[in-house]
């Protein structure tokens, strides 16, 4: 300081308290768009996941593909990668509270419910990997699925089974459809999960440009029209053919796993609170699902007793 100049004093009870000040209102405003998030998408879940079966008028399988192996195959039991796989799950077995997600352990019941599924549909083509790691195949069916543009396939389609190939799902888990291979990796024993992606190849079989569809997938916001897509046709499916427990365990699913890609598509818009809005579509989806388990359970229970069971 130099001679003359009056001394500065810091008052660093006023920055503390200005720092506090901001923490706190960035927490309000957190908590803010938080509970508006939630409150929004759980009033929108019903609309948004309503039955709807899709319009297989235009359905066209991939011929090209057919071939006498079994539509459905399973991989070999191994237990230490098994037991690696289903560790790596863990935070998807929390996301939906489901134990099952991603434990690589796929039982009989989910396996028939995928069968009953692809043959009510007329999928006969599409492949069905139960825990099964078969890259050089599905090299093979990504050139011959010619009802996907070759543009696509050799771009988007060969990045997609690059990384099938790199991080394996029989490892590092991830339930997917991919539409470039017409193939549908499962790794989940909840049958809804397998019939939501068997529900996405319902749906790109019904698409003259798929390669288009697939890409767009890509986009921001995008995707909250497939996925609701593929689990309005699973519910639409289940109240046609499923029993009370098997659309109470869709909606226990299907509302939270949807809620994923509602907090994310949220996220887009609030970067700032990417963390927190994906964890609210996450709750809002659990609420929604809940709530429509039980309006499943009671309309039942009503129908039992008007027909005196």
């Amino acid at each position: 300081m130099e001679p003359g100049q009056p001394s500065r004093v810091i008052d660093t009870s006023k920055n503390r308290f200005q720092l506090h000040a901001g923490l706190l209102s960035r927490q309000v405003q957190c908590f803010t768009l938080y509970a508006i998030v939630i409150v929004m998408l759980s009033s929108a879940g019903c609309a948004v996941l309503s039955p709807r079966a899709i319009d297989t008028t235009h359905l066209s399988e991939s011929i090209e593909l057919l071939d006498d192996e079994p539509i459905i195959q399973r991989g070999e039991p191994r237990p230490v990668l098994d037991a690696i796989g289903w560790t790596f799950g863990i935070p998807s077995k929390l996301l939906l509270w489901d134990r099952r997600v991603e434990n690589h352990r796929i039982g009989p019941e989910t396996e028939a419910a995928m069968a009953e599924y692809l043959a009510a549909n007329q999928l006969s083509t599409v492949r069905v990997r139960l825990n099964q790691y078969r890259p050089g195949e599905d090299w093979v069916r990504l050139v011959k699925n010619k009802r996907v543009g070759a543009p696509w396939r050799y771009t988007l389609g060969a990045v997609s089974v690059l990384g099938e190939t790199l991080i394996p799902g029989r490892l590092f888990g991830g339930d997917h459809y991919n539409p470039f291979t017409h193939t549908i990796h499962l790794y989940s024993d909840v049958p809804a999960i397998a019939l939501h992606e068997a529900g996405h190849a319902k749906d790109f079989a019904t698409r003259k440009w798929r390669g288009s569809y697939a890409a767009i997938y890509l986009l921001p916001i995008v995707p909250l029209y497939h996925e609701s897509v593929a689990s309005r046709d699973v519910i639409a499916y289940l109240e046609a053919n499923g029993s009370v427990e098997q659309r109470v365990e869709a909606a226990r699913i299907l509302y939270p796993a949807y809620g994923t890609y509602a907090g994310s598509a949220a996220g887009t818009f609030f970067p700032g609170y990417g963390n927190p809005l994906y964890l609210a579509g996450v709750v809002a989806g659990h609420a929604q699902g809940r709530a429509e388990a039980r309006s499943i359970r009671a309309e039942d229970d009503s129908r039992r007793s008007r027909d005196g069971q």
